[in-house]
């Protein structure tokens, strides 16, 4: 499972891999206003993405606009404005890949002509189908995850038949999608939190190596989620033990990719998490 990212390369199967999010954004649920108020603070994103490379990430992810539930889209040309930036500066001081958070063809393009060689997009190529031809153009490698409506409101009371399966059957066309497209680096999210209840977030971390039928790397992004809130009472930044322990799981379970917002933390428990494995 050896995927090239420009002039990195990765063997995905032989350890747990991290991923540290940047969201430059003023209302993501978690981290919503710490790089972006008024204006960027390119010094403080700086300063991070630095700290996350030193401290093992192996990708950085860079998101422009908040997919939290009940989150209000941003234009093109605003996710551009926030991302493009800081995508362009912090190529200057690390060394690790990085992805654009985005599922809009326009925002994919910008972000991988300034460096970016990975998008991530949580509609799996399903919301703009243009955006799989826009990630083949710059030869990039895609992150398609499953979603169940739209952000706004996703959380409306999801209901599945068999949450596995379904999300399989999402992933399945969305895999197409990018083939069709030639894409060849292919990672699947089955979407912790977008449009999932308690009970299906649990069951999917549980049976995460059912995924692994679809034929490519799984990666996993549940860190600070409010499924944690529902199993101990907690804000948001108190969520980092049940995001290291969902974590530990995941990867014990097939993970092998996580996404997360504490990336010391989590790289010391995946690395045990391997060694256990």
């Amino acid at each position: 499972m050896i995927y090239s990212f420009g002039n990195t390369k990765y063997d995905l199967s032989s350890r747990t891999h991290v991923m540290g999010i940047l969201n430059i954004t003023p209302d993501s649920f978690s981290d919503g206003g710490k790089y972006f108020d008024s204006d960027i603070r390119m010094q403080k994103i700086v300063v991070d993405a630095v700290r996350m490379e030193r401290e093992g990430a192996d990708f950085i992810d860079v998101g422009g606009e908040s997919t939290r539930p009940g989150a209000q889209k941003v234009s093109a040309d605003e996710e551009i404005q926030r991302v493009i930036p800081v995508i362009k500066e912090i190529k200057k001081h690390i060394n690790i890949p990085i992805s654009i958070d985005t599922y809009k063809h326009e925002v994919a393009e910008e972000a991988l002509k300034a460096g970016a060689v990975i998008v991530n997009d949580i509609s799996g190529f399903q919301f703009d189908y243009k955006i799989a031809g826009i990630t083949k153009k710059y030869n990039a490698s895609c992150i398609l995850m499953h979603i169940k409506g739209t952000p706004k409101e996703m959380q409306n009371n999801p209901v599945y038949e068999n949450v596995i399966e379904e999300i399989k059957e999402y992933l399945s066309k969305s895999i197409s999608i990018a083939l069709e497209a030639g894409i060849e680096q292919i990672i699947i999210d089955p979407g912790i939190g977008f449009g999932k209840t308690f009970k299906h977030n649990i069951e999917i971390i549980k049976k995460l190596n059912d995924f692994k039928s679809l034929g490519y790397p799984l990666l996993l992004g549940l860190s600070r989620k409010r499924f944690i809130n529902e199993i101990y009472e907690s804000n948001t930044d108190e969520r980092t033990e049940g995001t290291l322990s969902a974590n530990t799981v995941g990867v014990l379970n097939g993970a092998n990719i996580l996404r997360v917002h504490d990336v010391l933390l989590n790289k010391r428990a995946a690395m045990t998490a391997d060694a256990l494995k």
